[in-house]
Parts: structure tokens; C-alpha cells; sequence
């Protein structure tokens, strides 16, 4: 059995030209993984369109019918920074039935990875940050009400704080929020997950991953997941235009390894998204995202999962 990985070509929609987010990152890690013989055509899951009933379970029900319709002010627009189209509001609900798939898939097999996600800066109420709806949180809440899991730790290595998850949860047990992030870098405002590790700027490889083996372990013992959701944002690499931390490609295969590897081999199944990543050049940006596929694969291989 293979690693399964989860892909829409629904995940990229057209933006206009020179837009600064990297829609065409998507089908082009999808095509890397392949190329590369990282994954075999079949491996690949394809999420289904979702209930609208599932967004609202985290989102409230008016802004979900005004983004999905279009009607959504132009100040709420401005907020998230991507232009409203039909395309890619039908875009942003696979890309969350992705990550819940992506979760249902963990569960069986214990690790399971998808193509997109990590829209961690959506609120209940409004987008923000390119974020429109909050994907890991209506994966976790979706999945607590169908009884497939109670407690859930969600893991956000993203260099920008999982400001909209955290308010999600905030006066819940059961999701247990863990960001560690750039301190001084978007959001401005910081809100207050469960536990917040706020980074210096230019922090490098060793001090990063000895910060995150010092915090890991001990939240897995005292959370005790049912599932964890991972959050591998790129964006702290050195050369990402949007992040203030200096990871190096192997510093960041480094750091999948350690999630994964930490996690599975204590019993605790792992969901795991793409979140940011910002480079103008294209090639590099997706194969740092594909470093988390990468890894995925050795631990899969490794734990016969």
C-alpha cells in the first residue's frame, strides 16, 4: 500500500496576471510528485464536492452564502486579497473536502497528506490572508460529529500564526491549537491559540528544530490525539518572499521528518496540508512543498502503515 495523497485539478483556478499568490503551485506539485516518482498516478484521492452544511459548521451560514454567491462586500474581499470569481469559490469548498478526506484517509491508513490547505487565517465571519474558509477546522469538526475521532491536536508550522483556528477553538477541549511562527510577521494582531510559540526573525535549521522537539513530544502525552492535523507551510524557508525565518531545504525536510516521524511512531495517526509558501521562483516553491510528500513517503515506508 502506497501513501495516499489527495488532488483536485479543481485546486487551481485562473487569477489575473502577476497576482501574488501562486495558484499554479497546485497542479504543478501534483505534477512534480508524479514526475519525480514520488507518487504513482493511482495514488492519488479526489475529494468530492462538499455540503454546504459542513462549512457552516465552523463558518457562519450568512458569510458562507454571500462568499458562495458572490455577493460578499468589497472590504471582506480586500481582507482575504484574492478576487471573487464563481471558479474559485467552488475552488475553496473541494480544497476543504480535500483536507476532510485527507483526514478520513489518516485514520484508516495512518498517514495521509493532501495537494492544498492550511487556510488558517479564515474566521467564522470573514476571510482573511488569502484564507477563506478554515479547511483543518471544518475537517475536525466534521469528523468529531460523524464519531470518527473526539480530541484532535492541530500542528501549525506555517511561519504566519493559525490566527482564524485558534479563535475557531478557542473556548474548546477537544481541538487542542498549536502554532509556531515568525513573532514579527503577519498577523499583526495576534490571537491566542492553545499554544503559541512565537519565533525570533532569521531563526535557522537547528535552533528551529530543536525548539519544535522541545514542544512536540510532551503535546502528543498530554493532548492524546485521536487524529493530528498538520499545518506545512514553507513560507519559513529563507528564500520565501512573505517569511522572516531562514529554514534551508534540508532544514525543512528535517522538520517533516520530525512531525511525522514523532507522531506516527507514538500511535497518532497525521492529516497533513500544504499551507503557505511565496517564491518567485515557481520550481523552488514547489519542490519544498513536495519535501512533505517526500518525507511522507519515508515514514510511510518505514512504519508499513
Amino acid at each position: 500500500m502506497n501513501l495516499p495523497i489527495v488532488y483536485h485539478p479543481n485546486y487551481v483556478v485562473p487569477l489575473p496576471e502577476y497576482h501574488r499568490f501562486p495558484m499554479a503551485k497546485f497542479s504543478l506539485l501534483h505534477q512534480m510528485l508524479i514526475a519525480d516518482g514520488v507518487a504513482e498516478p493511482g495514488q492519488f484521492h479526489a475529494p468530492t464536492f462538499p455540503a454546504k452544511e459542513w462549512i457552516c459548521q465552523v463558518h457562519h451560514s450568512d458569510y458562507v452564502q454571500a462568499y458562495c454567491s458572490g455577493t460578499l462586500d468589497q472590504k471582506a474581499q480586500r481582507r482575504i486579497g484574492l478576487p471573487w470569481s464563481a471558479a474559485l469559490a467552488d475552488r475553496t469548498c473541494i480544497a476543504v473536502a480535500g483536507t476532510i478526506l485527507t483526514a478520513e484517509l489518516a485514520l484508516k491508513t495512518g498517514l495521509a497528506c493532501n495537494t492544498a490547505g492550511g487556510t488558517h487565517h479564515a474566521f467564522p465571519s470573514f476571510g482573511s490572508g488569502f484564507c477563506i474558509f478554515n479547511d483543518m477546522a471544518i475537517a475536525a469538526r466534521i469528523l468529531q460529529q460523524l464519531g470518527q475521532v473526539k480530541k484532535v491536536l492541530i500542528v501549525d508550522l506555517d511561519v504566519h500564526q493559525g490566527d482564524g483556528t485558534a479563535v475557531i477553538f478557542q473556548d474548546d477541549e477537544s481541538v487542542f491549537t498549536f502554532s509556531m511562527h515568525c513573532q514579527a510577521n503577519f498577523p499583526g494582531t495576534k490571537q491566542k491559540s492553545d499554544l503559541d510559540v512565537p519565533l525570533p526573525v532569521g531563526m535557522e535549521d537547528d535552533e528551529y528544530l530543536q525548539t519544535l522537539a522541545s514542544y512536540l513530544p510532551d503535546l502528543l502525552t498530554q493532548v492524546k490525539p485521536d487524529l493530528v492535523i498538520y499545518d506545512a507551510g514553507v513560507d519559513c524557508h529563507a528564500g520565501d518572499r512573505l517569511g522572516k525565518l531562514s529554514l534551508s531545504d534540508r532544514g525543512l525536510f528535517r522538520r517533516e521528518m520530525q512531525v511525522l516521524s514523532t507522531c506516527v511512531g507514538a500511535g497518532y495517526p497525521v492529516a497533513c496540508v500544504i499551507g503557505g509558501g511565496y517564491c518567485n521562483d515557481m520550481n523552488d516553491l514547489v519542490y519544498r512543498h513536495s519535501l512533505l510528500h517526500r518525507a511522507a513517503t519515508e515514514v510511510f515506508q518505514q512504519y508499513r502503515l
